[in-house]
């Protein structure tokens, strides 16, 4: 594979704003990018140390072997150029936007007499379209408002001046039932039907307060001149244009013509919001899933969305509400991170929608596909706990006793984010005596990963201890034994205030109480404190039962051991009959044994 001189090709980029364009050995076009600098930008990809970069983008710059650029006036100007190369070209290592659908428009027809009425097709007629509408309830909606508010025609017939005079139609049944005036023939004037007409355009571009207090004032005028029929017919139209402003208007109305965008990610997935408010209503609104495909920052995912929807919204607003600031400069937009009021309500409301459509759809993918969730998870719990790997085997210890006996240590094993039983094991403690959990500790981690060791085994990417800077210190000191303590990551969880503690580190870690690596972390404890403990109550039954039995004359802890290991309780023992317990005892002690049992 021919090397590619990275140097040789940055010489010819100047320092202006533009578009690069990345080809490789076939002269397949791999990814497109904006700069406001479009060497700084180009050689920042050659120039990062290996370990700064993700494996994805070490793969793209190792496919180079082509740079072309377009140089523009403005950075904006680079943003609109990048965006829409991507859509026409969608090289390999761009983000993909998950959003093939056809959204609805209404129309209003370019027409004597316009029809208004919904349509797929964006077609340059000279015809007004509103939209699209992401929600075609919410289109229906407002379709039902215009319908139920005023009279207008539904037909198709050419309603030219020449037609209507030479009595070429007829009225319809619409008309007759009072959904139409009838301007086929003359019933309406043109003039009349076009007042209607801009009002339902005010509506459209969310300038309801317009249209309402318009319909109040000739409430008020019909009044006045005893015009009762038509103040009625007012008051009707009054009441469905304030019912409908009640459930869209949603911040104050001095806020006129804005755009609102709010994002949510994660290691795979970008979910990005859009509200665009006219006149305190929101009249459109979508959410867009990102697939992620470089290690694009969320700024970076932000400004490519921004420029999509703007683009399918036709918007001409000038100022974007974003939840942090971008580093993009335009002299025509102004881009606001509020603080509070009413704009902070508003991108509140957005980041609420976007939160909720990234949960509805992970869930749906992580249904179709359990490993999404697993491996969302693990990369969620190696972000959370500054993890240099994957945590894909992660183990745990505990350790249980009674007043210092029968202590022994627990160890529960986790796959994939799931609990390994066949895994699991426990210690009998053979080094410590009395109650020293630090050393309990201490032996158990030594004897498990010198086994593995020996074994040949994988060892674990985290060890988790339960318990604070003691218990942690105590297994370190078994993993400098082992000269292992390198190779693993170790942490202790306190109980108290459910803090991580990590070696050498004085301040704990607390995580979110909500996060879903603290509930595996919390899992795997708890699974090994029940196991612990388990094991640890038969033990300490065993012994209380063992002792017992040694109070028997002639039975001593040998014999002891031999009755239980056999027959497996006391209740069995005093069930067993004498030829079943001469298989352990001689008759003399199985006639102690039953005297004992029998009470005499």
């Amino acid at each position: 594979m021919s090397v590619f001189d990275h140097k040789k090709a940055l010489a010819d980029i100047p320092h202006k704003p533009g578009v690069y364009q990345y080809f490789d050995a076939e002269g397949t076009l791999i990814y497109i990018g904006k700069a406001k600098d479009l060497r700084n930008r180009v050689g920042s990809y050659f120039n990062l140390d290996k370990s700064q970069i993700n494996g994805k983008t070490r793969v793209l710059v190792s496919k180079i072997r082509k740079i072309t650029f377009t140089i523009v006036d403005t950075e904006i100007d680079a943003w609109l150029l990048e965006n829409s190369l991507i859509k026409k070209h969608q090289p390999r290592y761009n983000i993909m936007l998950k959003d093939d659908k056809t959204y609805p428009w209404i129309i209003i027809k370019k027409e004597a007499f316009p029809r208004i009425y919904w349509t797929r097709k964006y077609i340059k007629d000279g015809s007004t379209y509103f939209g699209p509408y992401a929600s075609v309830g919410m289109m229906h909606t407002i379709l039902d408002l215009i319908k139920e508010t005023y009279t207008l025609r539904t037909c198709n017939l050419p309603l030219t001046p020449q037609n209507i005079n030479e009595g070429k139609f007829k009225v319809c049944l619409e008309y007759q039932i009072g959904n139409c005036k009838g301007p086929c023939q003359n019933y309406q004037t043109e003039a009349d039907y076009n007042h209607n007409i801009e009002e339902i355009k005010d509506i459209l571009n969310g300038k309801i307060g317009n249209v309402i207090r318009d319909v109040k004032q000739v409430i008020k005028t019909a009044s006045e001149e005893l015009n009762f029929e038509l103040a009625h017919a007012y008051q009707k139209k009054l009441g469905v244009l304030e019912k409908y402003q009640s459930k869209s208007t949603v911040v104050s109305s001095a806020i006129t013509n804005i755009d609102v965008v709010s994002i949510a990610s994660d290691e795979r997935y970008a979910f990005v919001n859009y509200l665009k408010v006219m006149n305190g209503s929101i009249i459109q609104t979508q959410t867009i899933e990102i697939k992620k495909r470089l290690d694009e920052t969320d700024e970076e995912l932000l400004t490519i969305a921004i420029t999509e929807f703007r683009t399918k919204f036709k918007s001409t607003s000038k100022e974007i509400i974003v939840p942090f600031a971008i580093q993009l400069v335009d002299q025509n937009l102004k881009f606001t991170v509020p603080k509070l009021g009413e704009k902070k309500k508003l991108l509140e409301l957005s980041e609420k929608n976007v939160l909720f459509f990234k949960r509805e759809k992970l869930n749906q993918y992580e249904k179709l596909n359990p490993d999404l969730r697993t491996d969302r998870i693990l990369g969620q719990m190696q972000h959370d706990l500054r993890l240099t790997q994957l945590p894909q085997h992660i183990e745990c210890f505990d350790n249980s006793n009674f007043q210092g006996k029968y202590p022994v240590s627990a160890i529960v094993v986790f796959k994939d984010a799931k609990p390994s039983k066949k895994d699991y094991r426990h210690f009998n403690v053979k080094t410590v005596e009395g109650p020293n959990d630090f050393a309990t500790m201490e032996e158990a981690v030594y004897r498990r990963y010198k086994r593995m060791l020996e074994e040949g085994q994988t060892l674990p990417q985290l060890i988790i201890i339960d318990g604070g800077k003691g218990q942690l210190s105590a297994a370190l000191t078994s993993l400098k034994k082992l000269d292992i303590e390198k190779k693993v990551t170790v942490i202790g969880i306190a109980k108290r205030l459910e803090e991580l503690y990590y070696p050498g580190d004085n301040l704990p870690l607390y995580l979110d109480k909500k996060s879903e690596t603290l509930k595996i972390i919390q899992q795997l404890r708890d699974e090994a404190h029940r196991f612990g403990i388990t094991f640890h109550r038969k033990k300490r039954d065993q012994g209380t039962l063992k002792t017992e039995l040694e109070l028997i004359p002639g039975i001593g802890k040998t014999t002891a051991d031999k009755l239980l290991v056999k027959f497996k309780s006391v209740k069995k023992i005093k069930q067993a009959t004498p030829k079943e317990l001469e298989e352990v005892l001689n008759l003399k002690q199985v006639e102690a044994l039953k005297a004992y049992f029998s009470g005499q």
